[in-house]
């Protein structure tokens, strides 16, 4: 092969390692007690590392939490709402446990409300059945 053919392959390879598709978004939710709705006097407090691929529309999470008032009975990402506002379940998080990691493929107006800032994440217990720590999900 000449050098010319050589050097023209190595430019076209380049070109479409850098066309690739992008990486998926980075997210965070912090989880505390004081940003429920009403908030509550738990100690508790926890993570979720939230990753989106807009192409797909796939979010995948790794949850971590300590110090509930007693197990985890629920946990979801709720939406669409700002903070300060309640808003219904938009995608369980199952197991509910600490740590959790999981995933889900959202449907077009899921993926603008998440993209938007309008999604938090919700830890359910006996104690606070409404829910004992949250998070709004963040870039």
């Amino acid at each position: 092969m000449s050098i010319a053919k050589t050097m023209f392959a190595t430019l076209a390879l380049c070109t479409v390692a850098v066309s690739a598709p992008a990486f998926a978004d980075k997210m965070k939710a912090t989880l505390n007690a004081a940003s429920e709705v009403p908030p509550n006097a738990s100690p508790a407090t926890g993570t979720a590392d939230i990753d989106f691929d807009p192409a797909s529309k796939k979010l995948s999470w790794k949850m971590t939490y300590t110090g509930l008032t007693g197990p985890a009975t629920m946990a979801h990402f709720h939406g669409p709402a700002e903070p300060g506002k309640n808003a219904g379940i938009a995608v369980p998080i199952a197991p509910a446990s600490s740590p959790s990691e999981g995933s889900a493929t959202l449907t077009d107006a899921q993926a603008a409300d998440l993209v938007a800032g309008k999604y938090y994440v919700n830890v359910h217990t006996d104690a606070n059945k409404g829910g004992e720590i949250r998070g709004q999900v963040t870039k």
